[in-house]
């Protein structure tokens, strides 16, 4: 058995200076930001900042936000597990392409993916006159948003699992299969249980890149406050009212939830990490 290499201590002024310039340059980008998020949300008082979150525009704000993030994480859940698994333990034609149209949204920006659905789904897109006429409403609704950002989130799940999987190779799935296990009995107790830790990482990041989306919902949504407004977009909507303090407390929203992933990503990693080397000493 090979064990890990442990990193290896500091003992000279060089890697640590490259430190403290690292940390000082994070700081500076990461950092104060947040902290102005969270001091220009509570400059007025707490009374002020929690009077933020009780007007029925934020109310609405935050129930979509939340709407289509659970629509649209499990979805992107069930897909990018489903395609790693192809891809990951099977030969095809077409795999190249499949691998391709996966990281697509990665070089897309955002707006582009929203100006997509316009083009199919608008009034002056290829179904949108037929959408109409059938009383179906996409853009500038709550589905437009929802297909916005599935779109922009639909790798996310896929690229944790896809090299995890291929690595493993598919040797315990055929031993499974060679001993009488049918196919949805071996990726529920062979498979599924290998790439947990993963699975759970791309969940983590495709719901706080779901939450946090901009530009493919402001394309989509129209803008219509209480209705089609999500969190970020009402960040906006505030700041532009010159509501500042309401601004950045639904900002601190969004910054509560990146630390929140930060440190759920950080739990999971070390999870991952330590049953790694159970398996291993076993």
């Amino acid at each position: 058995m090979i064990g890990t290499v442990a990193p290896r201590r500091i003992e000279s002024a060089g890697p640590a200076v490259l430190v403290l310039a690292a940390l000082a340059w994070l700081a500076l980008l990461i950092g104060a930001p947040m902290a102005t998020v969270f001091t220009q949300a509570l400059s007025k008082g707490l009374g002020a900042f929690l009077d933020a979150f009780k007007e029925p525009d934020g109310l609405a704000a935050i129930r979509l936000t939340l709407l289509v993030a659970v629509i649209a994480v499990p979805l992107n859940a069930a897909f990018g597990l489903a395609a790693a698994w192809s891809i990951a333990k099977f030969n095809f034609r077409g795999k190249a392409v499949l691998l391709t149209l996966i990281d697509l949204p990665l070089s897309l920006s955002p707006v582009v993916s929203g100006l997509v659905w316009v083009l199919l789904f608008g009034a002056r897109g290829w179904f949108g006159p037929m959408l109409d006429a059938g009383g179906i409403k996409i853009i500038f609704a709550v589905p437009g948003i929802l297909l916005g950002t599935i779109l922009v989130t639909v790798p996310l799940v896929a690229r944790e699992l896809i090299p995890l999987m291929a690595e493993q190779g598919a040797d315990e799935e055929l031993a499974a299969t060679t001993l009488g296990s049918g196919g949805w009995t071996t990726f529920r107790r062979v498979t599924l249980p290998n790439v947990r830790w993963a699975l759970l990482h791309g969940v983590l990041l495709s719901n706080a890149r779901a939450m946090g989306e901009f530009g493919a919902v402001s394309v989509l949504s129209g803008h219509i406050r209480g209705l089609t407004e999500t969190l970020p977009l009402h960040v906006e909507a505030l700041y532009n009212d010159y509501d500042f303090v309401g601004a950045f407390a639904s900002a601190s929203l969004l910054a509560g939830l990146a630390i929140v992933t930060l440190v759920a990503k950080t739990a999971l990693e070390r999870a991952g990490r330590v049953a790694a080397a159970k398996g291993s000493a076993l």
